[in-house]
């Protein structure tokens, strides 16, 4: 399984708010040249991310965005759920047009496969991402 150029951004995002030392909200443009990506796509992601509560965008002079709650709080599972599109296959839909459905067993192995993908990251909350919160600081001034 690959995650979107999306969730990668989401996560990156929340790990750089994360690891922010001062309480200041960041902008979207510090975000992408810190990472090297484009700030349309950082802007889209923090999008997602603040209609799905995660973040919170301060706009005009000294804004820009922050976390609406601790890193401890926030589920990385939580998080790929609600920007991923985790329909592995057309028949994990409702409307599949594949002649063997009513007897395939693939769509249950699949199905098994991105549950444990999920409970494996239901394990852990952005907390536990930054740890390393000084190494990562140290990573993203050189950004």
């Amino acid at each position: 399984m690959q995650l979107t150029a999306h969730t990668d951004y989401a996560l990156r995002l929340l790990i750089y708010l994360a690891v922010k030392q001062d309480n200041e909200p960041a902008s979207v443009l510090d975000i992408a040249q810190r990472y090297g990506i484009s700030s349309h796509h950082v802007a889209k992601v923090a999008r997602t991310l603040v209609q799905q509560g995660y973040l919170i965008s301060h706009r005009g002079r000294g804004g820009g965005l922050a976390l609406t709650r601790p890193a401890s709080d926030i589920n990385i599972g939580e998080v790929v759920r609600g920007t991923e599109n985790l329909r592995l296959l057309e028949c994990f839909g409702p409307d599949s047009s594949c002649p063997i459905d009513p007897a395939c067993t693939l769509k249950g192995v699949l199905g098994q496969g991105l549950q444990a993908f999920l409970d494996v990251l239901d394990q852990y909350q952005l907390s536990d991402l930054v740890d390393n919160r000084r190494e990562l600081r140290g990573l993203l001034a050189r950004g």
